[in-house]
C-alpha cells in the first residue's frame, strides 16, 4: 500500500505502544517467564466455562439491550448493595460495558471538554492520561508518596482549580498495590464537598485485598457516591481478561450522560456472555473467595524470594508485587526490565512508565496471578541476581 503523503496532526503525539504489549512481546520473543502483564496463566473456573455453550446455543446471539441484559444488571445491583450498602437502580444506574478500560474512557469522554483539568495520581495506570488528552483535557498530576504510595491530601486540595472537572482514583491500585482506607475516602469526600467535580473510581481489583483489609468503594460514602462512576471488571474477577467484560455504576444523572456516548460507540457488550455472567454471579463465593486465593499466591511468591536482594514493597491488593532493586543495581528500571527479559528469562514491568516524567524509584512490578510452578521458576531467577 502506498504511504500516506499528507501531514498528520496527531491527537496523541506522545503515545506509543503500551508497556504491557511491549513486555509481553519481548517475553515471547525470548521465551521468558512472563510476570509482566496482569493476566492469569491458569484457566477460569470450570463452572463458568460450562455455562458458555448453554447460552451461546440458546438463540441469544442478537443485540442485547444497550445498557445490558436486565438479569445481569439486577444481580450487579444486588451485589453492590450487599457489599457496600448502596442501592443502584438496575434500569438507570448500571451499565454493562466491554471492559473496564472502555468504561473509564467513556466516562471521561462524557464529561471532559477541551481545557478541563483532571486530577490523576501517579504512578497511574496508562490508559487514564490518553483518555483525558484525546478529549482535550489537561491531566494534573499528584504524586503518590513512595514507598507506601500514600496520598498527600493537602496536595490534592492545592491541585484543585476552577478548571478541575474530574478526579480519577484507583483502589486497589495498579501499579502500586496500595489500597485507599476509609480515612482516605473521607478526606476526599471533604475536599470535594461544595464542588461539582466528577470522580471516576477504577475498582477492578475490588475482590483482591489482603491481610484482613476491606475494599472501600466510593459507593460506601454518600458524598462520593453522588458524584462518582464506579468501574469494575469481570475479567479481573473471574480470570477471563480476554472476554473484555465489565460494568459501570453511577447516579442516574451521570449515567444518562455516560450512555449518550456509549450508545454511539460500541452500543452493546457481548450478549451471550452477559447471560453467562448473570448466572455465574449467583455463586457469591466465586468472588468472595478471591482474597484468600490470591493472598496465598502473593505469600508463596514472597516465600520463594526469601534471601534475594530485592526488597518487597507492601502489596495490600491487586495481583501485583512490587520489588525495589536499589541494593542490586543503579540501572533505570526500564533498562533492567529489558535486560532481565533478554538475559535472565523473566519479564516484569518498570514502574517509571506510569509517571509522565519517567520518575524512577528503582522498582519493578511482578504479577503473581500465575501457577505456583511459574512463580517458583521466576523467583529462582530473581533470587540469583
Amino acid at each position: 500500500m502506498p504511504a500516506y503523503r499528507h501531514s498528520i496532526a496527531s491527537k496523541l503525539p506522545n503515545v506509543g505502544t503500551t508497556i504491557f504489549t511491549v513486555m509481553s512481546r519481548l517475553a515471547q520473543e525470548h521465551n521468558a517467564i512472563n510476570l509482566s502483564q496482569g493476566f492469569p496463566d491458569f484457566e477460569c473456573a470450570p463452572a463458568l466455562r460450562a455455562l458458555i455453550p448453554k447460552y451461546f446455543n440458546a438463540g441469544l446471539n442478537q443485540y442485547p439491550p444497550m445498557a445490558g441484559v436486565p438479569a445481569l444488571r439486577e444481580i450487579i445491583a444486588e451485589k453492590s448493595a450487599a457489599l457496600y450498602g448502596t442501592s443502584y437502580d438496575p434500569e438507570h444506574e448500571v451499565t454493562v460495558v466491554p471492559g473496564a478500560t472502555y468504561g473509564i474512557f467513556t466516562a471521561v469522554s462524557a464529561f471532559v471538554r477541551p481545557g478541563d483539568e483532571v486530577i490523576v495520581f501517579e504512578p497511574a495506570y496508562d490508559s487514564y492520561v490518553p483518555a483525558i488528552e484525546v478529549n482535550g483535557g489537561k491531566p494534573v498530576y499528584v504524586r503518590l508518596q513512595y514507598p507506601d504510595y500514600s496520598i498527600d491530601w493537602q496536595a490534592v486540595g492545592r491541585a484543585i482549580t476552577p478548571k478541575t472537572r474530574m478526579l480519577i482514583i484507583n483502589t486497589p491500585n495498579n501499579p502500586t498495590a496500595s489500597v485507599l482506607s476509609s480515612e482516605d475516602m473521607r478526606a476526599l469526600e471533604g475536599i470535594l464537598r461544595n464542588t461539582n467535580i466528577v470522580v471516576v473510581s477504577d475498582e477492578v481489583y475490588e475482590h483482591l485485598i489482603y491481610d484482613g483489609g476491606q475494599h472501600e468503594s466510593v459507593s460506601r460514602f454518600p458524598g462520593l457516591a453522588e458524584r462518582s462512576f464506579v468501574v469494575s471488571s469481570f475479567g479481573k474477577t473471574y480470570s477471563v481478561t480476554g472476554w473484555k467484560m465489565g460494568y459501570v455504576l453511577a447516579p442516574k444523572e451521570l449515567m444518562a450522560e455516560f450512555r449518550k456516548v456509549h450508545q454511539f460507540n460500541v452500543f452493546v457488550a457481548n450478549g451471550p456472555l452477559q447471560h453467562v455472567l448473570a448466572e455465574h454471579m449467583k455463586d457469591r463465593n466465586a468472588y468472595l473467595s478471591l482474597n484468600a486465593f490470591y493472598q496465598q499466591k502473593r505469600d508463596f511468591f514472597l516465600a520463594q524470594l526469601a534471601g534475594s536482594r530485592f526488597k518487597p514493597l507492601p502489596s495490600r491488593g491487586t495481583f501485583f508485587q512490587n520489588l525495589a532493586y536499589d541494593a542490586i543495581t543503579d540501572e533505570k528500571d526500564s533498562d533492567l526490565a529489558v535486560r532481565l527479559t533478554k538475559e535472565k528469562g523473566v519479564a516484569a514491568i518498570p514502574i517509571s512508565v506510569f509517571y509522565h516524567d519517567a520518575h524512577c524509584d528503582r522498582v519493578l512490578r511482578f504479577c503473581f496471578a500465575k501457577s505456583e510452578a511459574t512463580l517458583a521458576k521466576g523467583a529462582a531467577i530473581l533470587r540469583a541476581l
